[in-house]
């Protein structure tokens, strides 16, 4: 993308310039929030500053807020990518899991420039909070495209709903109603929190269980009735459908150990809880998110779609 330096005809000023370019890190948390994908959000933040460097110098200084234009925009274009994503999952090989973001504090060792004032990977961009857990972005994927978008501009970013009508093209009214629905999905799927502590804990005792190839101690640190889901996009080996039932899942997750030995287990942080990333020969191969109720993992999501690894594959550990 050029940038405003580079366009022909303008003469930009600072003050342009931050407040053009300021917007960029919120408008990738938003993106992101509402695609479940680092690189789709890269591509609707590139397009909406396309677009806006595409108007004259003139259509811009008649913009009042050009941060709330390009939310608008950036929205409109989610939103329209969401109302195709539907097809597009059923062409998808095997489940589709949103993609997997590292805490790049955990990764900073082995970033090149990693002391740059602005980070080069979007993924150090978002902000790591309850609204980008594994769990909740898997229930956003329930929503319709409106409620999701009304949901997060709404609740997450506080954005007033006569502004949120305006992207969704409904009226305020119908967008309240839109959140409003969104809220039951999530609270219908809202598990009770485990504290930080608690879920790393756990997390490190499965890795241990697993390392161990300890079966007994797997099932008993997932719940009877526990889920993992995998996805390779059709790209690796991986499962097609949920495995169901701790003994079940235990069973594959030493399948997995035989059958890939020098399989090495890190603790990270996995879209800002605790989770693992299995390396081979140094590579990053699978990410896994956890969702725990009390003293059991009840869901594991295991990512090992390769382009959904870019953050991790291009930026691990020195």
């Amino acid at each position: 993308m050029n940038t405003p330096s580079e366009q022909p005809g303008h003469e930009w000023s600072e003050p342009d310039l931050s407040a053009v370019v300021g917007e960029r890190r919120q408008l990738i948390n938003l993106a992101y929030r509402l695609l479940g994908s680092l690189a789709e959000a890269e591509d609707a933040v590139q397009e909406t500053y396309t677009r806006w460097y595409a108007m004259s110098r003139q259509q811009q200084e008649a913009i009042e807020s050009p941060g709330a234009w390009l939310t608008t925009v950036a929205g409109r274009i989610c939103l329209d990518l969401l109302g195709s994503a539907r097809a597009r999952r059923e062409r998808y090989v095997g489940a589709w899991i949103p993609e997997p973001l590292p805490d790049r504090t955990e990764w900073i060792s082995g970033r090149a420039g990693g002391g740059s004032a602005e980070p080069a990977d979007p993924a150090d961009r978002i902000t790591l909070d309850e609204s980008v857990n594994m769990a909740f972005l898997v229930v956003l994927e329930s929503m319709t495209p409106a409620e999701r978008v009304a949901f997060i501009l709404h609740d997450v970013f506080r954005y007033p709903f006569a502004e949120v009508a305006a992207i969704v093209g409904r009226t305020p009214a119908a967008c309240r109603q839109l959140a409003s629905s969104a809220r039951r999905r999530i609270r219908a799927a809202h598990a009770p929190a485990v504290p930080a502590a608690g879920q790393a804990a756990l997390v490190r005792d499965f890795k241990e269980a697993w390392e161990a190839k300890d079966i007994n101690a797997l099932v008993d640190l997932l719940d009877p009735d526990a889920t993992m889901t995998a996805d390779g996009g059709g790209m690796v080996g991986t499962v097609l459908r949920p495995v169901e039932g701790s003994e079940h899942i235990a069973q594959y997750l030493i399948h997995i150990a035989d059958k890939a030995p020098g399989l090495t287990l890190l603790e990270r942080t996995v879209n800002g809880r605790p989770g693992l990333v299995a390396q081979h020969s140094g590579v990053t191969v699978t990410v896994a998110a956890f969702s725990l109720t009390g003293d059991r993992i009840t869901r594991i999501w295991a990512v090992r779609n390769p382009e959904k690894l870019r953050p991790w594959t291009e930026h691990g550990p020195s």
